[in-house]
């Protein structure tokens, strides 16, 4: 999340040549804020922290009013409100914002295909093969905002340049909500009179390093011999210093290989308001996810069960393990949990799903003395076994099995 307020906002006003500014950097504004703040429109113009009001607890999040406070994101809130007493605080809610961070990231792959996510809110996008279809990279960051706002609500801003992290320098400085073209010819025109701590890399401790030789700017490191930089802050930290320093930033955008979760839904021709249908149809799903964990021989840790009603209201609840699994009672247990929490009478469910997240490697053979899931392991596995030779409906468990008619 970014600390800035909004005071330094720079945004491209005027007609730019962007045709080499093919790379996009999408940051969302003040995002967990921004979404607490649907409900309620009437605090947006009131400081307003996002995290619990107790002394111990930290700040998630903060709207730009709040950060002009001094307010900023994992401080502790006892500081926060120190520095802001009016503010508003409100409780997070992390499932809506996965949500809404899955309704940006659909946006994005209707624009290009190249789109590599950085974290819930923001990602990188390779626009170059797109202009056709869409328009200049100016355009297309247009048109991402105006989709975002349009489908979700919310803000975005984008930074549009040549390399990723000149494009991600950009979007900081258009925020909020604000659009910046650095073109490759304006590479060094618009990075040289930044701060040192704008450079990727420059914390504290190697600001004040570089403050020691005289270099506050970028410009005074890209005018600072190599070889007095890598003396300062070691050789491999100067010589990235230098590079970005000089605009040079030879990485591309990369597509987001590694699954961050296995799921399954089912979306219902009709209402479904019988509890022991749904019920069944989360032992279908869990079961569904936990063959594709094992097939691909990893485990999960959080079980997410989503449930979407008649009136396309969403809801999701995780429950998060001790230890990983891919063993689908062990998943039906865990999200039955989470629908029981949730069904009471009378609800009407047009959509239902079941995934997995916090994926990595393993076999989910649990590692104390005594696991509980072999018996349940060992049927799933030879469940596997059959279906690799008759298809995975050649056997289901019995309550999935539907009466003969008569």
């Amino acid at each position: 999340m970014s600390r800035q307020d909004g005071r330094t906002r720079q945004v491209t006003t005027v007609p730019v040549d962007d045709s080499s500014a093919t790379v996009l950097h999408v940051d969302m504004d003040a995002f967990f804020a921004s979404v607490e703040l649907l409900d309620h429109p009437e605090l947006a113009h009131l400081p307003v922290i996002v995290g619990h009001r107790s002394g111990r607890s930290v700040v998630t999040a903060a709207n730009y009013v709040a950060r002009r406070y001094g307010v900023n994101s994992a401080m502790p809130m006892s500081i926060a409100l120190r520095r802001c007493p009016a503010a508003v605080v409100l409780e997070p809610h992390m499932s809506r914002y996965k949500e809404y961070s899955d309704q940006v990231m659909r946006i994005f792959g209707d624009i290009t295909p190249l789109v590599e996510p950085l974290s819930i809110d923001e990602a990188f996008l390779d626009v170059g093969g797109a202009k056709r279809i869409h328009g200049s990279p100016a355009a297309i960051g247009a048109l991402i905002r105006r989709r975002v706002e349009a489908e979700t609500g919310l803000t975005c801003s984008v930074g549009a340049a040549s390399t990723k992290f000149v494009a991600k320098l950009a979007s900081s400085r258009a925020k909020p909500d604000g659009l910046l073209v650095v073109p490759a010819s304006d590479t060094l025109g618009f990075l040289h009179p930044l701060p040192v701590s704008a450079l990727w890399g420059v914390g504290a401790s190697t600001e004040q390093a570089l403050a020691r030789l005289g270099l506050r700017t970028i410009k005074d490191i890209a005018e600072t011999p190599l070889e007095v930089l890598r003396k300062a802050v070691g050789a491999v930290s100067g010589q990235k210093l230098h590079d970005l320093a000089w605009g040079r930033d030879l990485r591309s955008v990369k597509l987001e290989r590694e699954e961050k979760s296995v799921g399954h839904e089912v979306t219902f021709e009709h209402d479904v308001t019988d509890v022991a249908r749904l019920r069944s149809e989360i032992l279908r799903l869990s079961d569904q996810v936990a063959a594709r964990l094992r097939q691909g021989g990893i485990v999960g840790r959080t079980v997410v069960l989503k449930l979407r009603y008649s009136d396309f209201s969403t809801v999701t609840r995780s429950r998060t393990l001790i230890e990983p699994t891919n063993v689908g009672r062990r998943i039906l247990e865990e999200a039955l949990v989470s629908f029981d929490a949730l069904a009471a009478a009378g609800i009407r469910v047009r959509l239902i799903g079941v995934r997995m997240e916090q994926l990595g490697e393993g076999e989910g053979t649990g590692t104390g003395l005594w696991d509980p899931d072999e018996d349940w392991r060992e049927a799933e596995l030879a469940v596997d076994s059959v279906a690799a030779r008759f298809g995975r409906g050649a056997v289901l468990p019995a309550s999935l099995l539907k009466p003969d008619k008569e």
